[in-house]
């Protein structure tokens, strides 16, 4: 496993995540195994959120694991909020609502603090002096050490940076080999091509640019939620053909270098794997420092329906 030191923190991570969003649908002995496999991997890094499985997530996984200090010490946490349901569902992130979801999420967790706190998904309606006085609350108290979005571009965490006084440390993101958004435009520059649209106002760059880590979340999927490519011929007929090939190289499954593909970026990117099966844990993990050749990260990036100009 690899670990990298995250920047503006004093915290030594794997580059592979676990993401518990679906472990409520598995018994708390299944919740154990799945965990203790995750670290024997080599992870030490988890990422819940409140919203997964309405808060039952973050429980089952604190008393699966029996959740003390010694088991606390050994574990990087992270959750998100801001998501919240309705009608439509919306997002919130108004001091009162930030600070009342952190106490929900440290009382399922069982643990006094979390490593790092995300807002989940961008609000249009945020007021970031509100956001300001809510981190400061939890960051005072020690109910919160660092401080992160998911799915912000620049421009929105600039906004965000402007009155908060801790430096964001994460952006995490949507992307994998079949859904690159964070990478298309900038190869395709100037070009009148669907690639070429920039999406995102270069997100991935200026992340770089501004040491904030980038967790890439579905890391398997095609689209949004459009299934896994891995294995679906029927699609992306190339790309599995590829994967298969370089997996026979080194020895491995298309899973282990569909997670090369993101951890051979410079960018030291973190891949959040949602599974919850055990070997694919272990299949995602051998992934975490695979020397993948500059010639075979593009022959994927291409087999995927990328245009390489």
């Amino acid at each position: 496993m690899k670990y990298n030191q995250m920047a503006h923190t004093d915290l030594e991570v794997s580059n592979i995540v676990m993401g518990l969003m679906r472990i409520n649908h598995l018994s708390l002995t299944e919740i154990e195994k799945l965990i203790r496999t995750a670290q024997e991997e080599g992870i030490n890094f988890f990422d819940h959120a409140d919203i997964y499985g309405g808060g039952e997530c973050e429980a089952l996984f604190s008393e699966a694991i029996s959740m003390n200090p010694t088991v606390r010490e050994n574990m990087v946490i992270q959750s998100k909020c801001g998501i919240r349901k309705g009608a439509t569902g919306y997002f919130d992130f108004s001091k009162e609502h930030i600070l009342t979801s952190v106490d929900g999420i440290l009382k399922r967790l069982q643990t006094d603090y979390l490593d790092i706190l995300l807002l989940h998904r961008p609000d249009p309606l945020m007021e970031p002096s509100e956001v300001a006085e809510a981190f400061n609350k939890l960051k005072e108290s020690g109910k919160v050490r660092h401080f992160g979005v998911s799915n912000h571009n620049p421009m929105q965490i600039e906004l965000l940076q402007r009155d908060i006084d801790q430096k964001l440390v994460v952006n995490q993101v949507q992307l994998s080999v079949a859904h690159t958004p964070l990478i298309d435009s900038g190869i395709s520059l100037n070009m009148n091509t669907d690639n070429s649209i920039n999406r995102d106002s270069s997100t991935l760059e200026y992340c770089r640019l501004n040491d904030i880590t980038l967790q890439a979340w579905s890391p398997f999927q095609s689209g949004f939620f459009d299934g896994p490519f891995v294995g679906n011929t029927d699609t992306f007929p190339e790309l599995n053909t590829v994967l298969e090939r370089l997996a026979d190289k080194y020895g491995v499954t298309s899973t282990t270098i569909a997670t090369a593909w993101i951890t051979r970026h410079p960018a030291n990117i973190q891949v959040v794997i949602g599974t919850t099966n055990r070997g694919r844990i272990k299949e995602a993990c051998a992934g975490s420092d695979i020397p993948l050749t500059r010639e075979e990260w593009y022959e994927l990036y291409a087999a995927a329906g990328n245009m390489i100009p």
